[in-house]
């Protein structure tokens, strides 16, 4: 046994640890709870979701405490360092009281540890709770207005397509109806140009018939008539086709917004069937910080209902001009037949005034070819009296030129020579009376082929005005 103070050489002694506080303190850092032995960490061996590495660490199996470890008992005593035995070392350590007084203070740091900690797990609970049913109130929400939304927009995509459905329909009724106004305009022509070219055959009629008659009369009153309902159909057509534009521009705008409202239900739609389960949820980092719109409920339910009222507006308008398109075809035509009736008439008065004088002038024409037939026949006869004369004054001559050759007193005055010379002048005067009547015979003759040559002529217009009648 050694005296307290004397410097002893020991061996197989253990060295002594420094002077520290003994137990470790209680805390939750993570520094407190540093593995010194990474390869028997099992926090990362475990797969534990619901256990943070944080709170729970695995403990070491190989404390490191000097004096109890093991370990260092199996540190080779050439390597140790002499213990040196002093008695002022013994004033160094703790006492019982401190020992006591550290050991109460853990417990109360630990209690005090334990009771935050249990605090903190209710409060959190409950916070949990709260948030929770918040949440979950929140997505309720969202999710109806989402509900609604999809609604409202079901509701005026219907009024869209009952909307675009009538105007589809008005727009096919106005286009049926331009193109049978564009039969009407273009059938038209065939009557005026009936009309023209009827005035213009009428322009070959030759004299006295080329009158400006009751025929030609209603003929440029049914060209006037027809030219102006034309007129009236063109501008009709005209406006039809402008309606059609704002007809398709209107159903342009329905289809747009049609479009738009169906791409939107699907969107809501989509959205308003997302759950916390659903595929395709992800992060979006800031999204909410993105304000896309463009309109607000009330500027968006007025530009759809701004869109079916101009709809509106225009098939009305389009059936107004429909019902205008239908009695103006019927006026048209009653108005271009009434006049066609009155032409028919008029042709038909004077065909019959045409034929008449054409009946008389024929007529006319044969009598006078039987008196130019009667008067030639005269003309021979009077020639051959004359001619028959012309032998009786060479008798009667030749007998007086032969007594002028009667010789001395043979030369008498007798009877006979008072007679022969009276024969003379007897025969001459009837060779001027009937060269006189010969001459008158002519004359008529002349007459009357002229006669004949006019009723010729008027017979020839009058058969050229009946052909231009009946063209």
């Amino acid at each position: 046994m050694e005296f307290l103070g004397s410097t002893l050489t020991a061996t197989n002694v253990h060295p002594r640890a420094t002077p520290t506080n003994f137990l470790p303190a209680i805390s939750t850092m993570a520094s407190s709870y540093r593995d010194h032995f990474p390869h028997y960490n099992l926090t990362h061996s475990l797969s534990l979701p619901w256990r943070p590495s944080t709170y729970y660490k695995v403990a070491s199996n190989l404390p490191s405490l000097g004096p109890y470890c093991t370990r260092s008992q199996r540190v080779s005593e050439s390597t140790m360092l002499p213990f040196v035995s002093n008695r002022t070392t013994l004033f160094t350590r703790y006492t019982p009281d401190d020992w006591y007084r550290s050991n109460l203070t853990n417990y109360q740091e630990s209690n005090t540890s334990r009771h935050n900690s249990e605090r903190l797990r209710v409060d959190t609970s409950r916070l949990i709770q709260d948030k929770y049913q918040q949440t979950r109130k929140t997505q309720a929400d969202a999710t109806q207005n989402l509900g609604e939304r999809v609604n409202d927009i079901g509701f005026w995509k219907s009024e869209i397509i009952h909307e675009l459905d009538a105007m589809i329909g008005e727009t096919n009724e106005l286009t049926d109806l331009k193109k049978k106004l564009e039969r009407a305009l273009m059938e038209s022509e065939a009557p005026l140009q009936v009309a023209r070219e009827c005035l213009f055959h009428r322009e070959k009629r030759m004299g006295i018939d080329l009158v400006h008659d009751e025929v030609e009369k209603e003929l440029l009153t049914e060209v006037d008539t027809i030219l102006c309902c034309q007129e009236r159909m063109k501008l009709h057509l005209d406006k039809a086709i402008a309606q059609l534009a704002a007809n398709r521009a209107a159903q342009h705008e329905l289809e747009k917004d049609l479009h738009d409202k169906q791409a939107a239900y699907q969107i809501d739609d989509k959205c308003h069937h997302l759950r916390n389960t659903s595929d395709g949820i992800s992060y979006f980092r800031g999204v909410e910080r993105v304000d896309a719109t463009v309109s607000v409920p009330e500027s968006w339910a007025k530009f759809t209902d701004d869109n079916i009222l101009r709809s509106q507006s225009e098939r009305t308008a389009s059936a107004k001009l429909r019902d205008d398109i239908q009695n103006l075809l019927v006026v048209t035509a009653n108005e271009m037949w009434n006049q066609f009736n009155k032409v028919n008439l008029a042709f038909t008065n004077r065909i019959a005034e045409t034929a008449d004088a054409k009946n008389k002038i024929q007529v006319h024409l044969a009598k006078t070819l039987q008196e130019i037939f009667q008067t030639e026949m005269t003309i021979e006869s009077i020639k051959k009296a004359i001619r028959d004369k012309c032998a009786f004054l060479k008798v009667a001559q030749t007998r007086l030129d032969e007594r002028t050759r009667r010789p001395n007193i043979e030369l008498c005055r007798d009877m006979a020579q008072l007679r022969l010379v009276n024969e003379v002048y007897e025969v001459d005067d009837t060779i001027q009376t009937l060269q006189r009547r010969l001459r008158e015979a002519e004359d008529t003759l002349q007459a009357l082929v002229h006669t004949k040559a006019t009723l010729e002529h008027d017979l020839a217009v009058a058969a050229l005005s009946a052909a231009a009648f009946t063209y």
